[in-house]
């Protein structure tokens, strides 16, 4: 972490931003796909950057240290440690990463010249470049003595480890394509990155329904503002819950149309921060969580939307409790058990509460509610059985 990220600039290159993480950031995820036990950053002295890589680094459980040169890079490393190098600046895919140095072999990823020069990788001879990655054994480090103390550490690695003999490996031309394998070198490269990353990453997060699309489209034209100003989905789970609040205070007294209509926004809200968590999860390699906050703020609109029927449902002298909670109570479990029982294209639209939300918000305004929604209730029961079942595994 010693290359500017521009003429100028004041910090590495390895801390430009990429969906509001740093490129170290991403690189931590890789070392954690990688199984790594400690983590050592070349670099010319401590910064508020590089402590708080420090710091993410040991929340995950990784030992932490810095060494400012070749030589003291080596009297870190023994002769029984497996290295992992990444370059500065390297952002790959850490699934693909750990793929190409799946095993224990040492082992250099190398590509085809033609086009990694200009992208930032080095030569290694006249048809091959480096690819910014490799696994070789601890015991070449200490080959780096022999060397100037001002030498530049991964790339006398790399000439040591070859010289050794140690296995090239191409990383796969799939692997290299749209945003899996790139060297960011400057601010304009970290921001055309991090458009093509988001829109390919999120173009393969759940299905294809009008409200999720309009929650990708969302996040895909304000997801990166917030995603740099930090806690980007914290921020829109908090808008979430304000969302939710306005719906019921319009609810009770009396607009169940404009009340719908909030709901149908606060699921939005909920589909664009469980994206915006998603990236945030990758930048550190942090696994997804049992119960996603997204999935209990679902439950919850959901509550909001049982609610906000039951408004609009007349309970009759005499009439249980149990039996006038049962319209909105079967609607909302159907809505929840039919896409995880059926398959096929359309079964995604039972998720969407956005478009729940505009039906309802529709059918209040001819107050309508009770009659929709016990016919969206009779549609659910006859698309079970029609639409074919899921095969999970």
């Amino acid at each position: 972490m010693t290359e500017p990220a521009a003429t100028g600039q004041p910090f590495p290159r390895a801390f430009l931003r990429v969906a509001g993480a740093s490129v170290a950031q991403h690189q931590l995820g890789m070392a954690l796909a990688l199984e790594c036990q400690r983590v050592i950053c070349m670099a010319r002295g401590t910064t508020p950057e590089l402590i708080a890589l420090q710091h993410d680094a040991e929340d995950a459980g990784l030992q932490f240290g810095i060494a400012t040169g070749a030589g003291q890079l080596a009297g870190l490393v023994t002769a029984g440690d497996e290295l992992i190098v990444v370059s500065e600046g390297l952002f790959a895919d850490p699934t693909a990463a750990a793929a190409l140095l799946e095993g224990r072999a040492p082992t250099v990823l190398v590509q085809p010249v033609e086009g990694a020069l200009a992208a930032g990788f080095e030569r290694i001879d006249i048809n091959r470049a480096t690819a910014g990655l490799m696994r070789v054994p601890g015991a070449l480090v200490e080959r780096l003595h022999e060397l100037p103390l001002d030498v530049d550490a991964i790339s006398a690695l790399t000439r040591i480890a070859l010289q050794s003999g140690i296995t090239m490996r191409e990383v796969p031309p799939a692997a290299r394509a749209g945003s899996g394998w790139r060297m960011v070198r400057s601010e304009a490269e970290a921001y055309a990155l991090e458009d093509e990353w988001m829109r390919t990453r999120f173009a393969q997060e759940g299905a294809r329904t009008p409200g999720r699309t309009i929650a990708r489209f969302a996040v895909l034209s304000f997801g990166s503002s917030l995603l740099h100003a930090g806690n980007a989905s914290n921020v829109v789970s908090a808008a979430v819950l304000v969302m939710l609040f306005i719906a019921a205070g319009a609810g009770w007294f009396g607009f169940l149309w404009c009340a719908f209509g909030f709901l149908a926004i606060a699921w939005l809200l909920v589909e664009a921060s469980r994206l915006l968590r998603a990236a945030e999860r990758h930048a550190l390699g942090q696994a997804s969580p049992a119960i996603p906050r997204a999935d209990a703020l679902v439950w919850l609109v959901d509550v909001v939307f049982a609610a906000l029927i039951l408004l609009d449902t007349p309970r009759f002298p005499g009439e249980p409790v149990l039996a006038w909670l049962c319209t909105p109570a079967v609607l909302m479990m159907l809505l929840v058990l039919l896409p995880r029982i059926a398959a096929g294209r359309f079964a995604g639209l039972f998720a969407d509460r956005a478009l729940l939300g505009l039906i309802l918000a529709f059918a209040s305004g001819f107050g309508q509610v009770l009659l929709v929604v016990r016919l969206l209730s009779a549609g659910l029961v006859a698309a079970a059985l029609v639409l074919p079942r899921r095969r999970d595994g």
